[in-house]
């Protein structure tokens, strides 16, 4: 098979993966014109339908799903052997593909990662910033950032940063007007700030516990969103109660633009852990992520 079939392999896989030609065609950094064009190729080439398409989505067809299983892990491990290839060369090269959310974004990765950057330009990162948890493998992810009690069995973990915890606060004049809870179920008569969790699809239940009292509470509220930064604007505006990282709140609370409830009901969560596939711990482009994260 020469090259070029091989690339429109990779291509397919792409567009299979993401179920989408505009999200594989930015993702590979092509037309989308040029995309198409090459899939309807494979397709030619082959005699086989491989892709249904419509206006709305796109999905491998039953020979386009034996075809992604019978290319997908060996195109990977050809790209893991030429990404190998860079321990031959004298700085780290070579791209990486993240997923994470902004707030471990923010937080932890950023800051530690933008020296590593500057110092080794042949390094390309990608990140894309949400808070579903993304199959990284069926995704075509080189890697994740979760909480640890969240990461996979099968995945390397490895910790980059503290333990934190999630923390409910309000501004003082909502306090003012609406009194202040003294207990996880008096949230229930305030309005509150929703978040909403993308993998599951429903409303994230507020944990608290004290005691070894669990107590998951299920607030109302005007607002909701898919982000803490959002719901750290909301709160600030005295729109109502918001539970957020104590990352996002600790600076607003000292300043006492923000004030802390149920500070004793806060419990801790397990920190950011980076999570990858066993078969890339070797390359010399995680060694140096790894080095860069670890905490």
């Amino acid at each position: 098979m020469s090259k070029t079939d091989l690339n429109d392999l990779a291509w397919f896989r792409v567009v299979a993966e993401e179920r989408s030609f505009t999200k594989a065609a930015a993702r590979l950094g092509v037309a989308q014109s040029t995309l198409s064009h090459t899939i309807k190729r494979l397709e030619t080439g082959l005699g086989l339908r491989l892709l249904h398409r419509t206006t709305r989505s796109v999905s491998p067809t039953q020979a386009g799903e034996r075809l992604l299983a019978t290319i997908g892990l060996r195109l990977t491990e050809i790209e893991d052997e030429i990404a190998a290839l860079m321990v031959y060369r004298e700085k780290p090269a070579g791209s990486l593909r993240l997923t994470m959310s902004d707030h471990a974004f923010e937080t932890v990765v950023w800051p530690k990662l933008k020296p590593v950057l500057t110092a080794h330009p042949d390094i390309r990162v990608e990140f894309s910033l949400d808070v579903a948890f993304r199959n990284i493998v069926e995704e075509g992810f080189d890697a994740g950032v979760r909480l640890g009690e969240s990461v996979e069995q099968d995945m390397i973990a490895v910790r980059i940063g503290l333990d934190w915890r999630m923390v409910a606060v309000a501004a003082p004049g909502y306090l003012a007007a609406h009194g202040i809870p003294h207990q996880p179920r008096d949230l229930l008569d305030h309005v509150c700030i929703n978040q909403r969790h993308e993998t599951r699809g429903r409303i994230y239940a507020w944990q608290f516990e004290k005691d070894g009292q669990a107590v998951d509470v299920r607030v109302n509220g005007q607002l909701t969103f898919n982000t803490s930064y959002a719901m750290m604007d909301a709160v600030l505006s005295g729109l109502g109660v918001a539970f957020v990282p104590n990352s996002l709140a600790d600076p607003r609370i000292a300043s006492g633009e923000l004030v802390q409830l149920l500070d004793d009901w806060s419990p801790m969560f397990d920190g950011y852990f980076l999570f990858y596939p066993t078969r890339r711990q070797n390359l010399p482009i995680f060694k140096t992520l790894i080095a860069a994260l670890r905490h």
